[in-house]
């Protein structure tokens, strides 16, 4: 598996989602509370508005599917992936994504907290504002990504990497940083920068952040 050497320890690339290479249309079926979605493709599905606690999905597709405005709490989506969706305004309370990537979604308005994420590739997307409170973030690649004010206060990062991503504005306050690699990312007032000491940092991030971390030492420049 590639990995990125950084000093201190390495950054594990996430693995790819197990998905069967013969899923079955999921017409008619629906996410709701402890539902067991399993070999299934969503093509175009509208989830809006639901409030779903206890669901599963396991080798599933999500393709152009609108999860606006709902409300999912401790959930599960594991070797699944999601292509142009929207989370936009969607609240997730102790939902998982394990071996799963989202691809061109939109997340803005949305709020994950006290999950896990482990293995996931998130290309594309837009989160303005988001926020990801109090997570667990395993193995993960932020790419392309649109995340300005983005709020990551409070979360468990291990084997993470931010790569060409808008960060203008995150807040990575009181959280716990493990092996993780900024690199040609927007930095600019960056909050909370000193909870990512031991982060390699590369490109012209770099002097963004030190600009941030300066003005929270309380250092002025002339």
């Amino acid at each position: 598996m590639p990995q990125i050497t950084r000093q201190g320890g390495k950054i594990k690339a996430p693995e790819a989602p197990r998905i069967s290479s013969a899923l079955r249309p999921a017409e008619g079926i629906e996410l709701e509370d402890d539902a067991i979605l399993k070999g299934l493709r969503f093509d175009g599905a509208a989830f809006v508005g639901l409030e779903v606690e206890a669901a599963e999905a396991d080798s599933c597709e999500f393709a152009s599917v609108r999860f606006t405005g709902s409300n999912l709490r401790q959930s599960q989506f594991s070797d699944s992936k999601f292509d142009t969706c929207d989370f936009s305004q969607v609240s997730a309370g102790d939902v998982s994504l394990i071996r799963c990537t989202v691809n061109g979604s939109r997340l803005t308005g949305s709020s994950w907290k006290a999950g896990t994420f482990r293995d996931v590739r998130v290309s594309g997307c837009v989160a303005t504002p988001g926020m990801f409170r109090n997570m667990k973030i395993y193995a993960t690649v932020f790419e392309d990504c649109r995340f300005t004010g983005i709020d990551f206060q409070f979360t468990e990062m291990h084997n993470v990497r931010f790569l060409n991503c808008d960060l203008a504005g995150a807040q990575f306050g009181n959280g716990k940083i493990g092996s993780m690699r900024i690199e040609n990312c927007t930095l600019i007032d960056v909050g909370g920068g000193g909870y990512l000491r031991g982060t390699t940092v590369a490109g012209p991030g770099s002097m963004e952040l030190a600009m941030s971390l300066a003005r929270e030492a309380g250092i002025a420049f002339e």
